[in-house]
């Protein structure tokens, strides 16, 4: 969507903050010997408390509330009762929501407990290069151009990205214009930001594989060559300056 009154950008800023919070305190809450499932009820007590409703279940049907998505998954992960987090296991979590007809994205991948398993280098990366491609992003700057930046940095850092996933608008639907906001150079993508638009960026950060399969539970998506993959995810509005980050209060980025 496009901003253009002052309703927009407060029904943007609440929804926004709902998911953020609901993000950031999933983080915190995450531990070693609890199930991906009791982890995302505790998000939708979260989501609930603000009147949100969560977007991949209204969307489409997705079972679970959150996306949680556990070491060699990517994303997409399915909650459930029987995956139990572990010391030093790799984690992601997506919260998307709607919340009175407006939609905000966001996630982060983070290492339950101590570094055990040495993923902390690739979710510093994630990191890194998601906050570089924000700061680059204004009205007029080609989106090939952040996907080039972002692809670029993941190479200098020794990794690779996903080529079959991407950052998408959003607003008024969890998903709209401009999509496939991709983490590499398309060339044949001529389309610039705009201005007051609102665009949930992602980075997909991966150690071996270069695109995602879907496993026979229908969602949850892994690498074609294995491996492991950090994601970050702000929701922003593109200006002609620095973005408005509507989701900064997740502290992804501390």
């Amino acid at each position: 969507m496009s901003i253009s009154t002052e309703a927009e950008l407060a029904g943007m800023q609440k929804v926004s903050e709902a998911v953020a919070f609901a993000l950031h305190e999933m983080r915190k809450y995450a531990a070693p010997g609890m199930t991906t499932k009791e982890l995302d009820e505790y998000g939708a007590k979260i989501l609930a408390g603000f009147g949100a409703k969560s977007a991949p279940y209204l969307t489409y049907g997705f079972p679970g509330y959150t996306c949680i998505s556990v070491d060699n998954e990517f994303c997409h992960g399915i909650p459930s009762e029987k995956r139990v987090l572990k010391e030093g296991d790799l984690i992601n979590i997506d919260v998307s929501a709607e919340l009175n007809g407006f939609w905000a994205d966001n996630g982060g991948s983070f290492v339950i407990g101590n570094d055990i398993n040495q993923h902390q280098k690739l979710v510093d990366a994630s990191k890194e290069i998601l906050r570089k491609a924000i700061y680059t992003i204004k009205g007029g700057v080609k989106i090939a151009d952040i996907g080039d930046l972002i692809e670029t940095e993941a190479k200098k850092r020794g990794y690779k990205v996903i080529k079959n996933l991407g950052g998408h608008g959003i607003g008024r639907s969890l998903h709209e214009q401009p999509d496939e906001l991709l983490n590499y150079k398309n060339r044949f993508d001529q389309r610039r930001f705009k201005k007051n638009s609102v665009v949930a960026i992602e980075t997909f950060i991966s150690t071996t594989s270069t695109f995602t399969k879907e496993l026979n539970d229908g969602w949850t998506l892994v690498g074609n060559k294995g491996g492991y993959m950090a994601q970050h995810e702000h929701t922003l509005v593109v200006t002609d300056g620095e973005p408005l980050i509507l989701t900064a209060s997740n502290g992804i980025f501390d």
